[in-house]
C-alpha cells in the first residue's frame, strides 16, 4: 500500500547509502568498457583505409578543391568540378602532417598551409606534357584542338544501341 507522503510498497526495501554508490559505479563501469570495445573497433576498422603519407620538399602535389561544395569553382559547379588542381611545388614541412605550398598569385587569398589529407602525390606523366611549339595560336587567340594519341576504344551496348567510346589525348 503507499500513502501521499512514500510513492513505494511499505514492504519494499529502499537502496541506501554505499549499496546504491556501488550499484552505480559498477554500471559506469560496465558502460565505458562497452564503450571503449565500440571505439577499438571503430579505429580497427579506419586504420585499415588510414595510410601514413610522407613528401620531401621540392616534391610536387596536387590540392584538393572538393571540399569547397556549392560554388562555382574552377568553371564547373558540382559533380562535374575537379576534385584536385594542378601540381604546386612544397616549399617546407610545418609539422608533421602539414607542409607549405608555393601557391599562385590568384590564390594568396588562401593560407598556404596545407593538411596531408588535402595533397595527393603528383607523378609526372611525359604522355600529357604537349611541346609549345605543336599549339599554333591564331591572331584573335583561338586554337585548333586536334587529338594526339587514341588510348583506348570500348563499345557500349544499351538496350537496343551501340556507343563507340574512345580515349584520346
Amino acid at each position: 500500500m503507499s500513502n501521499p507522503l512514500c510513492w513505494s510498497e511499505v514492504s519494499e526495501r529502499k537502496l541506501v547509502g554505499p549499496e546504491i554508490v556501488q550499484q552505480t559505479e559498477d554500471k559506469v563501469k560496465i558502460i565505458k568498457d562497452r564503450l571503449k570495445i565500440s571505439s577499438d573497433r571503430h579505429k580497427s576498422y579506419a586504420d585499415l583505409k588510414r595510410r601514413d603519407i610522407e613528401f620531401k620538399v621540392r616534391y610536387k602535389v596536387f590540392l584538393k578543391v572538393s571540399p569547397w561544395k556549392k560554388i562555382m569553382r574552377f568553371g564547373q559547379k558540382g559533380k562535374l568540378s575537379p576534385r584536385f588542381i594542378r601540381p604546386y611545388e612544397i616549399l617546407e614541412r610545418v609539422g608533421p602532417v602539414a607542409y607549405k605550398l608555393a601557391l599562385p598569385p590568384e590564390l594568396d587569398k588562401i593560407h598556404n598551409v596545407f593538411h596531408v589529407s588535402m595533397l595527393r602525390r603528383y607523378r609526372s606523366d611525359l604522355s600529357h606534357v604537349l611541346p609549345v611549339e605543336s599549339i599554333e595560336v591564331n591572331p584573335d587567340l583561338t586554337y585548333s584542338e586536334e587529338p594526339i594519341l587514341i588510348q583506348m576504344r570500348e563499345v557500349k551496348q544499351q538496350r537496343n544501341k551501340r556507343i563507340l567510346l574512345v580515349k584520346v589525348l
